[in-house]
């Protein structure tokens, strides 16, 4: 058992540290359970680098009357958010699966470790995947946007983080970025 989790332990530590994964063998075994979290965009912690994409995409939509989009920019971000959201939903349930069966290669002490490799391997890919998206998002998000609505979009998230930082705005200086 202790040679178990000391194998958990480690590959936990070599994709933390060696491929920045989202998702740790070590999480898993402390949740004893293997439901999928709520995060639903709100914590760049447990979501990752695609955090930030959808928290931009919020932003825009939300102050789209101050940064002066036009019906149709709002329809195209919509339309863009909803793209990444299903995209993302996806690429997070097929990471959680390559996590999985991770788990029990390396409960089954006869797993040969070509096969614990390839697995990670697997895991890792789906994650830049999913980063690629987010990171197409953002740059199909910003296309939509004229230099002046992009300047004023970066304005009104100054200002929001501004009165966050000074308490003004209700939320917390580490919440998400709206």
């Amino acid at each position: 058992m202790k040679i178990n989790r000391f194998i958990i332990g480690l590959f936990s530590m070599m994709m933390s540290l060696g491929f920045g994964a989202q998702f740790s063998l070590a999480d898993y075994e402390q949740e004893h359970s293997y439901a999928f979290s709520s995060s639903h965009g709100c914590c760049e912690e447990m979501m990752g680098h695609h955090a930030h994409s959808a928290d931009h995409l919020r932003h825009l939509l939300k102050h789209h009357k101050e940064i002066g989009l036009t019906e149709e920019q709002v329809k195209k971000l919509n339309a863009i958010a909803l793209d990444l959201d299903r995209a993302r939903i996806k690429s997070e349930a097929e990471i959680h699966i390559a996590e999985r069966e991770l788990l029990a290669l390396v409960e089954d002490e006869t797993t040969d470790l070509s096969a614990l490799e390839a697995k990670v391997k697997q895991s890792e890919m789906l994650e830049v995947g999913l980063r690629m998206l987010a990171f197409k998002a953002r740059r199909d998000a910003l296309a939509v946007l004229t230099p002046e609505q992009r300047e004023k979009g970066e304005a009104t998230h100054e200002k929001r983080m501004q009165e966050r930082m000074s308490g003004h705005g209700g939320g917390s200086a580490t919440g998400a970025h709206h």
